[in-house]
């Protein structure tokens, strides 16, 4: 197969129910376009029977372009694995494999990369799950953009065209936490937004617990964000502030007044104060400390287990240590 113009990437995990559907809706999409295209599935370690659907789409299908990782290695890793995997000498197009994401929608993002954008990332227009997700996500988005030092927009996830020369620099990005919305608005480029309305899951259930949204919203914070670091001084400055307020009312009530508060009560709450500042400064402190920690190790940010490419078993270049 000749090299591609766009490559299409969607991260797969327990994904059989849905797999047909995403199959189906994609062939329909690429025999519809005079583009070349191919579409990398990246297998982040199933359990259940999509990585044996990968394979034997892939070595009927030379369009169909399969990575297999050798674990679960999580949807940003995944992610990352596609965009080094991708081969399209145009642009890469990354949609999520549950089909919230409609592949139909590239035409509409080609055209704007035509226009001269880098990126055209979508802009969530109404989403389909339940309350409290939607109320974390919106919370999340606009905090994140108060306190970032990057402009990233509100309401867009991963799904996005982004051109082959933002996806180059993206893949020598050696981040070990990686929170690829952020990465790919750092870059830089010309840069547009696209609404839509994303769609329920095509079958399934979401594989993105509460914990792995903590752990995104996370890097997406202390990664693009000096503001973590800077509240320990503000909330530090803001302790001794109260403490020395605190102070002036007691030497005033025992010079003026002779009337100064007994000692438990005022103990406790000096003890409380300073030793949750402390906490939450060494928690913070923690949390960069541990970031230095796994990427100073220089492990490979995933392992390719197989890879079938053309139609072919491919053998797998590890180690990626960017």
């Amino acid at each position: 197969m000749e090299k591609p113009q766009i490559s299409i990437i969607a991260p797969l995990y327990n994904e059989t129910e849905s797999f047909p559907h995403l199959v189906a809706r994609l062939s329909k999409l690429m025999d519809s376009l005079s583009l070349s295209i191919e579409v990398v599935l990246v297998d982040d370690g199933s359990r259940d029977n999509t990585a044996t659907l990968m394979r034997q789409l892939a070595l009927l299908d030379k369009r169909y372009h399969c990575v297999f990782l050798s674990r679960n290695h999580g949807h940003q890793l995944a992610l990352t694995a596609g965009l080094a995997a991708a081969r399209g000498t145009e642009a890469v197009f990354v949609i999520d494999g549950d089909l919230q994401d409609p592949p139909e929608l590239l035409p509409d993002f080609y055209k704007l990369y035509q226009e001269g954008y880098d990126v055209v990332y979508a802009v969530r227009r109404k989403r389909k799950e339940n309350f409290v997700k939607r109320t974390g996500y919106y919370l999340f988005y606009r905090l994140l953009k108060s306190i970032s030092y990057v402009e990233i927009p509100l309401d867009s996830g991963d799904f996005s065209l982004i051109s082959r020369r933002v996806v180059d620099v993206m893949n020598q990005m050696p981040e070990e936490s990686r929170f690829l919305r952020g990465m790919r608005t750092w870059v830089g480029f010309k840069q547009t937004g696209f609404e839509y309305e994303r769609s329920e899951r095509i079958a399934g259930e979401s594989k993105y617990s509460f914990k792995q949204l903590f752990n995104l919203a996370y890097n997406g914070i202390f990664n693009f964000s000096e503001f973590p670091i800077k509240f320990m001084t503000r909330a530090g400055g803001t302790a001794i502030g109260i403490a020395l307020v605190y102070f002036m009312i007691v030497l005033v009530k025992k010079l003026f007044f002779s009337d100064i508060i007994e000692g438990f009560t005022a103990l406790l709450f000096v003890v409380i104060l300073f030793s949750g500042v402390q906490l939450i400064a060494l928690g913070i402190i923690g949390e960069y400390v541990l970031r230095i920690f796994f990427q100073a190790k220089g492990r490979p940010l995933y392992i390719i287990k197989e890879e079938i490419v053309d139609g072919r078993l491919k053998e797998p270049q590890n180690l990626k240590t960017e």
